[in-house]
């Protein structure tokens, strides 16, 4: 039995939980942005999971395990029938050497390769909804090509390859750049109690525009799941980029960051939640957000944050943070 909400992904014509999976910890651990070992069998154990408790839709890339993480969606899809398969949401602008360095490309030709190779990994005729993945790289950069690949996206649209198309990790600027373009369904963008950088001026923009919004990171990467520490951390291995890329992981944030996870965990204890539900479910609270992503790497885990869409807390207890 479904245990989540539904809603309307903005401006678009799908119907998504309010809760999604992601897939990008799927993907391994050979590239540069990878989680450290992962088995496929439980990758294919979470999904089916996810699907059981009602979650309807997957969010993966192209660049998750340079393409490992759509082939792992596809195989666990195989095993659902057609009224059980999840939505797939999958991104492009993001492609690699064969030596494995990535680059950045919104080239019209490039995202036609992305997209074809998305499909043939994922084994399907159509996406459901596909976005751009950055818009520059790096991140502050002047993006001169998001013109070019929106254009694209809405061709590949009007070719029946894609469903919807969105972006993610946009400002308002460059969403206000596509605007003439075409309308942009959805915005996926990173939020949590550790990144509200999204709340002055992007959230009531999209929520101006009907866009829907879906946010990523809600735990921060599994920093608000109740269940890390600084033995834990010390632990991971050197292929996890969260042991060496993440400034949330390194003092002297980790300090600051391990004991708000310790203020949840009480906030928790006195309402019969989970540290992780608790830390989804705020991000679900503001009205601009459509959806979130969550992560998961086993079947056991889903149940820690399923129930997110569920809880609804007094804004005061909110305000303690």
């Amino acid at each position: 039995m479904s245990v989540v909400k539904m809603t309307k992904l903005g401006c678009t014509e799908l119907e998504i939980s309010r809760v999604g999976l992601g897939a990008w910890a799927m993907g391994g651990a050979d590239w540069t942005f990878g989680w450290g070992q992962q088995d496929d069998a439980d990758s294919v154990a979470a999904i089916h999971r996810a699907v059981e408790l009602g979650i309807n839709w997957i969010d993966t890339a192209a660049v998750y395990g340079l393409g490992h993480s759509e082939v792992v969606v596809a195989r666990a899809l195989r095993d659902l029938s057609g009224s059980e398969r999840p939505l797939v949401f999958t991104k492009c602008s993001r492609v690699w050497s064969p030596r494995g360095k990535i680059r950045h490309s919104l080239k019209a030709d490039s995202v036609r390769r992305e997209l074809e190779d998305s499909l043939r990994r994922l084994e399907m005729s159509t996406i459901d909804l596909y976005q751009i993945h950055w818009p520059c790289y790096p991140a502050d950069g002047p993006a001169p090509e998001i013109e070019e690949g929106w254009e694209t996206l809405l061709r590949l649209r009007d070719e029946g390859k894609v469903r919807h198309i969105g972006v993610s990790n946009f400002n308002v600027g460059q969403l206000e750049r596509l605007r003439p373009i075409a309308p942009v369904g959805s915005m996926q963008a990173a939020y949590s109690f550790l990144r509200r950088d999204i709340e002055p001026e992007l959230l009531p923009y999209c929520l101006e525009q009907e866009m829907g919004v879906i946010v990523y990171s809600p735990m921060a990467s599994g920093l608000l799941t109740g269940k890390m520490s600084r033995e834990r951390i010390a632990a991971l291995p050197s292929n996890d980029w969260r042991k060496t890329k993440s400034l949330e992981f390194q003092e002297p944030r980790l300090s600051e960051n391990l004991a708000l996870a310790d203020r949840l965990g009480a906030l928790a204890a006195r309402n019969g939640n989970t540290v992780a539900e608790l830390a989804v479910a705020w991000a679900l609270r503001h009205p601009a957000v459509s959806g979130a992503i969550v992560g998961a790497r086993r079947a056991e885990q889903i149940e820690d944050f399923v129930g997110a869409s569920e809880i609804e807390l007094d804004p005061d207890e909110w305000d303690a943070f």
